[in-house]
């Protein structure tokens, strides 16, 4: 098949979260697989001085109509594996910036413009390609509108760019809300800003007229796709999404394996696997030294690598401080995000003696001895599309102690529920909860022998994805 995939980030040029991890996974994948693949990202600062790009020929030089004006970009073009091309669409006046989405403090106020621009790009460089795609897949709000320009250009020109289009929600609390006086720069017909088309509470949301107007929608994982539907999880659009029912498909993300392999990975300090864990008490050793702790710890070690927001379950953490400020435990934290929260979780380590480590810094090595030298690894989210880390503690021996939400319901199995079988720990979504899961947290790690056979059980699960590029493969079978 001929796949084009329409991002706003992609690993290893670009990531903020979970998304470019995703897509760059799949991408390769499906590549691997024999497909034939076409990502489109755009230009960032950070994209464009990574070495693979430094190595990007210019493509196409291209005019975009926004409104009653043009635009100029180019697109860039190199190939970093057999099967895949890499697109990024160029306008220094709007992606080469620091940041992807904003400074930080607030959003650019020009976001609309950009992705706008961004997504027109990216139909008008299919368009002079002449590349006819079987699946056009368009990732969270930033690429949603695609569906709507992409059938808009094959009328205006009398071409086919695409089969079918598909949206991905990734987190539906992020859908693109722009006021209305700026739809003019779509060049969209007017009749789409009513209530069946973009219109969101005198606003346009991007989002809304993806799920609209794509041919099949996905998320994230079966559990998030039921809960987007309902007003707890679906945040203003659980009637829209309501309504695609039928066109909508839940497949959880995988992990890559090549990067997230105890085995192989050369970031730790010992490698280890199923069938011999040894290695795994050498990280947890340097674990608690790299947090400044005593080596010799025999304690219970929690880790937990999140951004820090309201999603991740934060105020459930602080709720818990007692927990994590008396006994034999050691909490290690590697996350940033809004200042509230690191500045609360800073004072929690004050005052917790040693017991809670804290580090704001981006830093990859260490969220991967976070993962290998923890005991148990902590996800109390009030609301969790996917989640990865879940499945990365399972691969490295370490039993997840997460919310019963989400795709963490569809890739955890809890030891109550299923005591054979269980790879983790799940809770509901309060501060009582969290208190209980931890009180079972430590009731495991004090039978070592059963703490073992939940390791064992959890690296030995399949999160590859290679198995998960094979529901996507049907799913665009079917759509076809």
């Amino acid at each position: 098949m001929k796949i084009v995939q329409a991002v706003s980030e992609m690993f290893p040029y670009v990531k903020t979260g979970g998304l470019a991890d995703a897509v760059g996974a799949l991408s390769g994948s499906l590549a691997d697989a024999g497909h034939e693949v076409l990502v489109f990202i755009p230009g960032y600062r950070a994209a464009m001085e990574h070495p693979d790009v430094a190595d990007s020929t210019r493509k196409l030089v291209l005019k975009i109509e926004m409104g009653d004006a043009y635009e100029s970009g180019e697109v860039r073009v190199f190939s970093p594996r057999k099967n895949l091309r890499v697109f990024l669409v160029c306008r220094p006046e709007y992606f080469d910036r620091r940041g992807l989405y904003g400074t930080g403090d607030r959003d650019f106020e020009d976001n609309h413009d950009r992705f706008i621009f961004y997504t027109k790009a990216v139909v008008e460089t299919l368009r002079l390609l002449e590349f006819s795609a079987d699946i056009v897949q368009c990732h969270d709000w930033q690429a949603a509108l695609l569906p709507l320009l992409l059938r808009y250009s094959e009328r205006r020109h009398g071409v086919t760019l695409a089969v079918r289009t598909i949206v991905t929600i990734h987190n539906i609390a992020f859908q693109g809300v722009f006021p209305m006086r700026f739809f003019n720069r779509t060049n969209l017909p007017e009749d789409l800003t009513g209530i069946d088309g973009v219109e969101f509470y005198s606003q346009m949301s991007f989002l809304k007229g993806g799920i609209l107007y794509a041919d099949r929608i996905t998320t994230v994982s079966p559990r998030y796709a039921e809960e987007i539907q309902t007003p707890e999880f679906g945040c203003g659009l659980e009637g829209v999404v309501a309504t695609r029912a039928e066109d909508l498909a839940g497949i959880a993300n995988g992990i890559d394996t090549a990067v997230w392999n105890t085995a192989t990975d050369k970031i730790l300090p010992a490698r280890y696997n199923a069938s011999n864990l040894a290695g795994k008490r050498t990280c947890r050793i340097e674990l608690l030294r790299r947090a400044a702790s005593e080596p010799g710890f025999d304690g219970t070690v929690f880790g937990m690598v999140c951004r820090f927001a309201e999603q991740k379950g934060i105020d459930l953490l602080l709720e818990n401080r007692a927990f994590f400020q008396q006994g034999a435990v050691r909490l290690v934290v590697l996350g940033s995000g809004e200042k509230r929260y690191e500045q609360a979780i800073r004072e929690m380590a004050a005052d917790s003696g040693g017991r809670v480590w804290v580090s704001n810094a981006l830093d990859e090595p260490m969220s991967h001895l976070i993962e290998a030298g923890s005991d148990f690894f902590l996800m109390p989210s009030i609301f969790e599309p996917c989640g990865l880390n879940q499945m990365y503690s399972q691969a490295y021996g370490t039993v997840p102690l997460v919310s019963r939400v989400g795709g963490l319901c569809d890739t955890v199995v809890d030891l109550v529920d299923d005591p054979a079988n269980g790879t983790g720990i799940m809770f509901a979504p309060t501060a009582e909860g969290l208190r209980s899961g931890l009180e079972r947290a430590a009731a495991l790690f004090g039978d070592r022998k059963q703490l073992d056979s939940v390791r064992v059980r959890g690296m030995k699960r399949d999160f590859s994805w290679q198995r998960v590029c094979k529901l996507y493969e049907q799913l665009y079978r079917d759509s076809l």
